[in-house]
């Protein structure tokens, strides 16, 4: 039987052979492959927890080793497969023919506790061909989110070791179930549920534009930013965009479920698929690093973190320009990659990119009955610390004002209920068509966004009048298609046209330095 376990390191890890060899010598236990401190105390562990657990450790020189040599092996996760090969090395588990994986910390009880990364490493050894695992009964429910393995939890080190001896050799085939044990993928299935307990948009009043954009946004997958005075509802609203969105199909929650589990941000009990699209809110304080991911393990940045959901940089203009500079890569690619050395990885990172704005420094620009007391300079130097490629690639820019008085007695007339329904219908058109509309490729985009004679002369002159780049006339034309979309309409008429152009532009109090 080959032991293996799994080293850490970005989305996709590595696979890792544990042997044990005995020899004549002083007797000692040395661990060769590059571990790293908690590796090499699994030494003392892994002996006190043999002695403890009924077994009798060799008096023999004992060599671990972990390949491949090159790679660094972290974290406590080897205890349990370093044991078992030790103990293997004694008496030997037959049917050398089997690859199985073992995870599992060890306490000197021989108590087996459980690990962080379980759905990534059980992930990996399915694709290695390996379908048997055993590993911490806490996290046994996670592992079993992936179809096709045959997993064994084990509470103690003396379980694990009766598991390996017999029940790994048994033929028994899984039952098949879909990863979070359901019968039918939904997405396949072209369904658009929703199960979350977000904060709706019912109690926003005096926003109804805002609003509006909201469910263009959540509809076509569009990046919004939003700016207007401190106090208008601008945070309020944002932070309610998540419960407009339908839940995540079967592979983008198996995805978002392993991100989750590299980072330890899983509930090792629950052995369910994340299935609500995260929602992120970075502090302003983020680094480079803690956005975009990285550190000796390659752990996943806010930007994986938020796959399959939304990124929301509130009082966007104090994050370091050098974020918005990173931002930019995984909003074109959906993905972003962390380099470390020699070693890289590639995480997914298809989110959708919310910002709140303060029109200036003070706040105040553009506000009725209030002063600003900004110099123009510096008003310009609050809106360039956005960068303009990255607001290139925003095609939704709203500007907000505080609530009149009237507006805030009225009913809101908003139900997050209804609008919800909106989205999913807008975006089950958008699945016949194969992807959303904000992520059509250039060469797609005439394609799915014919215009009539017409409605293309609006466009062009719209163009020209707004000065707009390329990638500005093509955010145009899918913001257009996902109105045209929001209204069951097959074509793009002039008014989803006007509408979007409406949303690319900026107010007119507010610094021309972006067009």
């Amino acid at each position: 039987m080959e032991i293996v376990s799994f080293a850490r390191y970005g989305y996709e890890g590595e696979i890792v052979k544990v042997e044990a060899d005995l020899r004549r010598g002083i007797p000692a236990v040395d661990i060769v492959g590059l571990p790293d401190g908690a590796v090499r105390e699994a030494r003392e562990r892994m002996r006190a927890a043999i002695r403890n657990s009924g077994f009798e450790f060799p008096r023999d020189r004992v060599l671990i080793n972990l390949s491949p040599a090159s790679l660094k092996k972290e974290g406590s996760s080897f205890d349990l497969p370093i044991a078992l090969a030790v103990l293997g090395a004694i008496g030997g588990y037959g049917n050398s023919g089997m690859r199985v994986m073992i995870l599992g910390e060890l306490e000197l009880s021989g108590a087996v506790r459980p690990v962080t990364g379980i759905l990534a490493a059980v992930s990996k050894g399915l694709e290695e061909g390996i379908t048997h695992f055993v590993v911490p009964s806490e996290n046994r429910r996670e592992a079993e989110l992936r179809a096709g393995a045959r997993v064994f939890g084990v509470t103690t080190l003396r379980e694990a070791i009766h598991i390996v001896e017999h029940e790994t050799h048994r033929t028994e085939t899984t039952d098949g179930r879909k990863p979070d044990g359901s019968t039918q993928d939904r997405a396949a299935a072209g369904e658009f549920t929703w199960s979350g307990t977000e904060a709706g948009l019912d109690g926003i009043k005096g926003q109804n534009r805002l609003i509006r954009a909201l469910v263009i946004a959540a509809a076509g997958g569009h990046n919004l930013l939003v700016y207007g005075p401190p106090g208008c509802g601008k945070t309020l609203s944002l932070r309610g965009f998540s419960s407009l969105l339908p839940d995540l199909d079967e592979r983008t929650a198996v995805d978002v479920t392993r991100i989750h589990s590299i980072a330890g941000m899983l509930d090792t009990g629950n052995g369910t698929l994340v299935r609500r699209p995260p929602f992120r809110e970075p502090a302003q304080n983020a680094s480079v690093e803690g956005m975009i991911g990285g550190g000796a393990q390659g752990r996943p940045g806010e930007v994986s973190l938020a796959h399959g959901g939304t990124l929301f940089l509130d009082e966007a203009a104090h994050f370091r320009p050098q974020i918005f500079q990173a931002l930019r890569n995984p909003l074109e690619t959906g993905e972003v990659t962390i380099t470390r050395a020699q070693r890289s990885s590639t995480y997914p990172a298809r989110f959708q990119l919310l910002m709140a704005v303060n029109p200036c420094p003070c706040g105040n620009a553009g506000c009725e009955g209030r002063v600003c007391t900004c110099a123009p300079d510096m008003v310009e130097r609050h809106w360039k610390r956005l960068t303009a490629p990255l607001v290139d690639r925003i095609d939704l820019r709203i500007a907000v004002r505080p609530p009149r008085g009237e507006e805030l007695e009225a009913p809101s007339g908003v139900l997050t209920s209804d609008l919800r329904l909106l989205v999913a219908t807008a975006r089950k058109k958008q699945a016949e068509r194969g992807t959303l509309n904000a992520r059509l490729e250039a060469g797609s985009v005439d394609e799915q966004c014919e215009l009539l004679p017409s409605v293309a002369q609006v466009f062009c002159r719209s163009m020209e009048a707004a000065s707009l780049s390329g990638r500005g006339g093509h955010g145009i034309l899918k913001t257009a298609r996902t109105i045209a979309d929001l209204e069951d309409s097959a074509t793009i008429s002039e008014e989803h046209i006007l509408e979007a152009v409406q949303y690319r532009r900026w107010h007119a109090l507010l610094p021309d330095i972006f067009n």
